[in-house]
């Protein structure tokens, strides 16, 4: 890296820019590349190494709970930090990170030529390397680590080479964060996967076995007061039918984690037909209604609010002893709105028995689609449950 002169002309300091803007095109068009944090820090190494004709470089980052560094890339070390992992861990042998720790390097100036510490004492394997610029990568205020780089013909640095290794820097500092954020999110979202897997669990196999336990019990109780085999017969063959189709279910959600029921069918079909379903079950009079436009919405939404109202239903089946059940599904542009309300015996949703996960899971799945959950309910006065979700355009 040539420091600039007196003498430099116009020209040759256009030529200067250029390159240097070429550099940090290059090492930013790589990083925009990898979400992979440790890709991400490999790629960047290797486009410091080959634009600026460097020869070694290694990165260190500090861990985010509890601060200690951690070598998370490396680039063409030399024999004697290579057969020693010892001369690499941590700041044992490193005033750079010491430094840095402490406070010391935060300002593009002390991008500079130290002497590497790690190499303090040793003549052979070290490939003729003495000095390292040492680059402090922070973002927002943070701490994050240190971009080591080293070549056996250090010069001088000049005011533009230290601020190219800062920029520099920077862009590696803005990875490093866009890669711990991708991170979080995928964990978040593998959360919110396993708490989507336990609600499919319980709004259709736990449901299901539920039912053929009570049809079993049911044919048990009749087998112990001696009723007679054809009506014995009758709560079995119900346990069966439910078992078979749980079954499907559970072969249908293993193939496919989605409202099965859907396929093939728009959401106020779907919701009418299971409305039905339960109506009939339950001997109950139906009124099922649609309003505003009947369009297609995003998939995921159609499959909460079927498995919405599949657990509402399914509650109103189990407590309600309704004789009138309501199902609206109300779509407008900003919004679709699903109600589901009986004439039940109530009860004081602040008296809520606990293990009632239904409850708790109709609310959950509201709130992952940015939506509302709204439960009106009074002991002998029926029960309403109306969720929104909001539409974006």
């Amino acid at each position: 890296m040539a420091a600039e002169t007196k003498g430099e002309s116009d020209t040759e300091k256009l030529r200067r820019r250029n390159r240097e803007l070429s550099i940090l095109n290059s090492i930013a068009q790589a990083l925009n590349r990898e979400v992979d944090l440790s890709q991400a820090l490999h790629t960047t190494l290797a486009q410091v190494a080959e634009l600026l004709d460097l020869q070694t470089g290694w990165i260190w980052l500090l861990r985010e709970d509890t601060c200690e560094p951690y070598l998370v890339a490396a680039q063409n070390l030399p024999p004697a930090l290579a057969n020693s992992p010892e001369r690499m861990n941590g700041s044992d042998y490193c005033y750079c990170l010491e430094a840095y720790q402490a406070g010391d390097l935060d300002t593009a100036a002390n991008v500079s030529i130290i002497t590497c510490t790690r190499l303090k004492g040793l003549v052979a394997g070290t490939d003729g390397l003495r000095y390292h610029a040492t680059i402090p990568l922070y973002a927002h205020g943070k701490s994050l680590g240190v971009l080591n780089v080293a070549s056996a013909d250090w010069r001088r640095l000049s005011p533009d080479d230290l601020r190219l290794l800062y920029t520099v820097g920077d862009l590696l500092s803005i990875a490093i964060e866009r890669a711990r954020l991708f991170s979080r999110t995928a964990e978040f979202g593998a959360a919110e996967e396993r708490n989507r897997l336990a609600r499919e669990i319980h709004d259709t196999l736990a449901q299901g076995l539920a039912a053929i336990t009570l049809q079993l019990e049911t044919a048990d109780a009749l087998l112990e007061g001696g009723a007679d085999a054809e009506r014995t017969r009758q709560p079995i063959q119900n346990a069966l039918a439910l078992a078979r189709a749980n079954l499907e279910e559970a072969r249908r959600s293993v193939l496919d984690l989605r409202a099965a029921p859907l396929e093939g069918r728009t959401l106020p079909e779907a919701l009418s037909a299971l409305a039905e379903e339960y109506a009939r079950k339950s001997k109950l009079e139906l009124a099922f209604t649609t309003t505003g436009e009947n369009r297609a919405l995003p998939f995921r939404v159609e499959a909460s609010l079927y498995r919405i109202a599949q657990e509402a239903l399914n509650n109103v089946n189990r407590h309600a002893s309704a004789r009138h059940l309501t199902v609206t599904l109300g779509m407008q542009p900003d919004q679709v709105t699903l109600l589901v309300e009986d004439d039940g015996r109530g009860f004081d949703p602040s008296q809520t028995p606990e293990g009632r996960y239904g409850l708790i899971g109709l609310n959950e799945r509201a709130k992952l689609l940015g939506g509302t959950f709204e439960l009106c309910s009074t002991p002998g006065s029926g029960t309403r449950i109306k969720v929104t979700i909001p539409l974006k355009d």
